[in-house]
């Protein structure tokens, strides 16, 4: 048995009641589970009466533990009744009430899912899409294609702009060697950028087997911390001197390197292919943009609870990128100088649009009745399947019931994301931002799971 209030900030308080005979049965779990933890005279570990265990520590030494095995049942049962959504995990507000004779009365409050007032979604002005790719675009391409294809040759000459060089050099800093600054057969190419500032330049000049101390100064904003604003020595050998050598662009060069046959139909090719990269750009900002405006014009109190779940999921997200690239978190944060709280800190706005996009996707999708038929369930796994490598056949095989409701939300949103695009307004010039709508009538409650739009 449970009793609803309904508290500021959508929050639920639920007076509940255990039955007698349930917390009973809980009392006698709790000690055969704990009784090993209190030791009497004259008996094994774990083997002493429980009413001999209460009259040496307490007639209601086995409360506590009865209670976190009884609450949870009759809790999950009051959100049931009650066709409560939760967001977060309840807390226990009131010292429980506990008695073998009348039960358990106890008080949780839970945060809930937050209601949604929707504003417009439907006939959202936007500028009309332009995208075009230029001749000078389609040749930087092909230059691209032609820097794939260099060779180097060791030349006996000085070294010049654009010359590659193999060299050792030892970085100082008040004539103290500092980490990283010391490198062995380390290629560089002169024109590069991709030393510091004035390091290649004073490369110009010198020939192989040379000695030459570099003079720098580390940036400003550099990313260690020990090196920003200091000047430094490099102490650098000229190994080898090497000139690029590129091929010639011609019909034979495009043969090489593609299925084309000619220079021009190499570029009519790659300006097609570049087109529809543009195109499928587009229409995806084209979506990003009206889901974002149709989340600015709604209005919801969001919780921070849900925010925070966003940051970390964020947070787990970047963590799983750098390990990929045999990065740790923390050794990140001390590369870029920086710490978990202010990453988190950087990542909340950004967490909070995007909860508030998932809850205006549910919303719409109330709305406007969407459901998802089990073709179109099929389409959003096979979709999966194919951008992940997988079959669908295979894929469809192994799909537990929440995988299927998984893909039923990504098959509603995609729906939802048609209907905003569908029904846009395209204009020649950026449209006038428009005010946010005031708070008015309450929009239903979502009850079902968010819909995935990643």
């Amino acid at each position: 048995m449970s009793v609803l209030e309904m508290k500021e900030g959508n929050v639920a308080r639920l007076t509940i009641t255990v039955d007698k005979d349930t917390f009973v049965k809980a009392l006698n779990d709790a000690y055969h589970k704990t009784a090993s933890r209190y030791p009497v005279p004259g008996f094994r570990k774990g083997k002493a009466p429980r009413r001999i265990i209460e009259a040496n520590y307490g007639a209601m030494v086995f409360y506590d533990e009865a209670f976190d095995l009884c609450w949870a049942e009759p809790y999950d049962a009051a959100i049931k009744e009650h066709n409560l959504v939760p967001v977060d995990r309840p807390s226990v507000v009131e010292m429980p009430v506990m008695s073998e004779q009348e039960g358990v009365t106890y008080v949780a409050e839970v945060q809930l899912k937050p209601e949604v007032t929707l504003g417009q979604y439907k006939g959202i002005a936007v500028k009309k899409l332009a995208y075009t790719v230029t001749d000078e675009e389609v040749d930087n391409a092909l230059k691209a294609e032609q820097l794939k294809q260099v060779r180097y040759e060791d030349v006996d000459r000085p070294v010049e702009n654009g010359d590659r060089i193999i060299l050792d050099y030892c970085g100082k800093v008040d004539g103290v060697a500092f980490e990283g600054g010391t490198a062995q057969d380390q290629t560089l190419e002169i024109g590069s950028h991709t030393f510091i500032p004035g390091f290649e330049e004073q490369l110009v000049g010198a020939v192989a087997g040379e000695e030459k101390d570099i003079n720098v100064t580390f940036p400003e904003e550099y990313h260690a911390e020990n090196l920003k604003g200091k000047a430094a020595v490099f102490t650098c050998k000229v190994k080898t001197v090497q000139k690029k050598e590129l091929p010639e662009i011609d019909d034979e060069f495009i043969k090489d390197i593609s299925e084309q046959d000619t220079v021009a139909e190499w570029k009519e090719a790659k300006k097609q292919e570049l087109l529809k990269a543009r195109e499928a750009a587009a229409k995806s900002a084209r979506e990003n943009e009206l889901m974002e405006k149709a989340a600015d014009n709604a209005q919801v109190d969001i919780p921070d609870c849900m925010v925070d779940r966003e940051v970390q999921y964020m947070m787990q997200n970047m963590a799983y990128q750098l390990a990929a690239s045999g990065l740790k978190l923390d050794d990140y944060f001390k590369y870029m100088g920086t710490d978990r709280q202010k990453m988190e800190a950087m990542y909340r706005p950004d967490a909070k649009q995007r909860v508030k996009v998932e809850l205006v996707i549910e919303a719409i999708k109330k709305a406007e009745n969407i459901t998802a038929s089990e073709e179109e369930i099929e389409k959003a796994v096979a979709l999966y399947a194919e951008q992940n490598g997988l079959t669908k056949e295979k894929l469809m095989e192994t799909l537990t019931e929440d995988d299927k409701a998984y893909f039923a939300d990504k098959a509603c949103a995609d729906k939802i994301i048609d209907l905003l695009v569908d029904t846009a307004v395209e204009t020649e010039e950026e449209p006038a931002a428009e005010e946010k709508p005031a708070k008015t009538a309450k929009a239903a409650k979502t009850t079902k799971k968010t819909a995935k739009t990643e």
